[in-house]
């Protein structure tokens, strides 16, 4: 079954987003004079020179560079026209997120979340996080070599969503900067709810959808079934 087509809000919504993560991407790219070389008085690397003595340097340089390429990719291949335009682009750069999603963002960021400095329920959530996003990239993969398109599409949306919890997490970070926000629990809280809130609205949205299908599909196979049964059945005797 294909999906509807966008409406006009729905439109305007997802280039809204697109905006958005595209802004955000380019803030993460534009932090990279902290990191090359590392800046140990910046915001994120404060008080990380005993990590960066480890493997840590080499999952952060890894996961800060990868991390944006899969969203860019992703925000490609979401593109329904795109897709039906140029089926052979949107396989190969499939690949190419898959690859990148599974071999460098994932492994590097269990590596960090082992290292997280909100503590161990942040470590946990962000460990969840890259646990579920490899697993989504790997269903979506194995659903477009079985030819499963719908399954597919699920699966790499969940997977995208999942990526895009570093968007929300800097959305949130920065409404707590404005609301002067800086209790302990609020990053650990921050980091779950990233993830969490977008992927169970997904997932709400699916389940709204799939009832909506199934009782248009009831309500279409009614009247047939009236019809016949009042030209075929026989009236009953008085």
């Amino acid at each position: 079954m294909r999906p509807h087509p966008p409406t006009l809000p729905g439109r305007i919504l997802t280039l809204l987003a697109a905006i958005l993560i595209l802004k955000v991407t380019v803030s993460v790219i534009s932090d990279y004079r902290d990191y090359f070389p590392a800046n140990f008085t910046s915001d994120f690397l404060r008080g990380r020179e005993r990590d960066f003595l480890g493997g840590y340097r080499w999952a952060f340089y890894t996961h800060i560079l990868s991390g944006p390429v899969a969203l860019i990719l992703g925000l490609i291949l979401i593109g329904e026209r795109s897709r039906a335009r140029f089926p052979a682009v949107h396989r190969l750069l499939g690949r190419l997120q898959v690859a990148c999603v599974l071999l460098l963002v994932t492994p590097s960021g269990l590596q960090m979340a082992y290292h997280a400095a909100a503590g161990p329920i942040a470590a946990v959530g962000l460990a969840a996080l890259a646990i579920a996003t490899a697993i989504c990239a790997a269903l979506g993969a194995r659903s477009a070599v079985l030819r499963r398109v719908a399954d597919h599409r699920r699966w790499m949306w969940r997977c995208y969503l999942l990526l895009c919890s570093a968007v929300v997490l800097r959305v949130i970070g920065g409404l707590a900067t404005v609301t002067g926000v800086t209790a302990p629990w609020f990053d650990p809280l921050a980091i779950w709810v990233s993830w969490l809130v977008p992927i169970t609205a997904f997932e709400l949205r699916e389940r709204a959808g799939r009832k909506t299908g199934w009782s248009r599909t009831r309500s279409a196979t009614r009247p047939s079934s009236a019809r016949a049964g009042s030209v075929d059945s026989p009236k009953p005797r008085t």
